[in-house]
Order: structure tokens, then sequence, then C-alpha cells
């Protein structure tokens, strides 16, 4: 009989901490950019850089350099492949590393941005 109300008690102690391991993980927001909304790296995408403090460390000390003037040619065609962000290894180090000062705001504008050409505009 004990070893029966152990078997019990450990399963239940078992199910009952593994009951919330999904509890652990939060579901990702997917952020829809309007299709009709243009997305401008002047207007979009270098205050993305700028308000996230992306030059700060992206100067002429690691590439690519993010400081102003130089964003545009730093990373065309090295690190954005024009209509696909899945590809460009600007996005996809953003998306991998989750960059802490990176929202997903941002993350979808410049995901948006690439899908619709990178252009410099």
């Amino acid at each position: 009989m004990k070893k029966l109300f152990k078997i019990v008690l450990t399963g239940s102690l078992a199910l009952l901490c593994f009951s919330c391991y999904y509890d652990e993980f939060l579901e990702e927001e997917e952020i829809i950019i309007d299709p009709t909304e243009t997305v401008s790296f002047a207007d979009d995408i270098i205050p993305i850089f700028l308000s996230d403090n992306c030059a700060q460390c992206h100067n002429a000390t690691l590439d690519p350099d993010l400081r102003a003037g130089n964003e545009y040619s730093a990373l065309v065609p090295d690190y954005v492949t024009a209509n696909n962000a899945n590809g460009s290894k600007l996005y996809t180090k953003l998306a991998q590393d989750n960059h802490r000062d990176l929202n997903a705001t941002s993350l979808a504008l410049i995901k948006e941005w690439i899908n619709r050409g990178a252009e410099n505009n």
C-alpha cells in the first residue's frame, strides 16, 4: 500500500510540476503592416536605427556602420536581400537575436521594408 501511495504521489507531483510548462513561453504577437501604407527608409527605418540606439554600437568599429548618412550604403547589398527578408542577414540576425532595444513593431517595419524592395526612399 505504501509503495502504491508513493507511485501515485510521485506521478501527481510530476503532473503538477509540468502542467504549467507551456505557460513559460509567451506567444509572439504578429504585427501586420498595412499594405497600403508606405514604408520609407528615411521616415521609418532610419528612425529605428537612431531611436533604438543601433548606431551607438554600429559605428566605424562595428559593421554595419549605421551612423547618419552611411545607413543605406552600409546595409545594401551586404546585409539586405531586397524582396526577401528571411534571406537577408539584417532581418534574420535581428529576429534571431531579439535585440533588447528593438520592439516587435520596429522588427515588422524592417521586414516589410525589405520585402517591398528595400528602396532608398
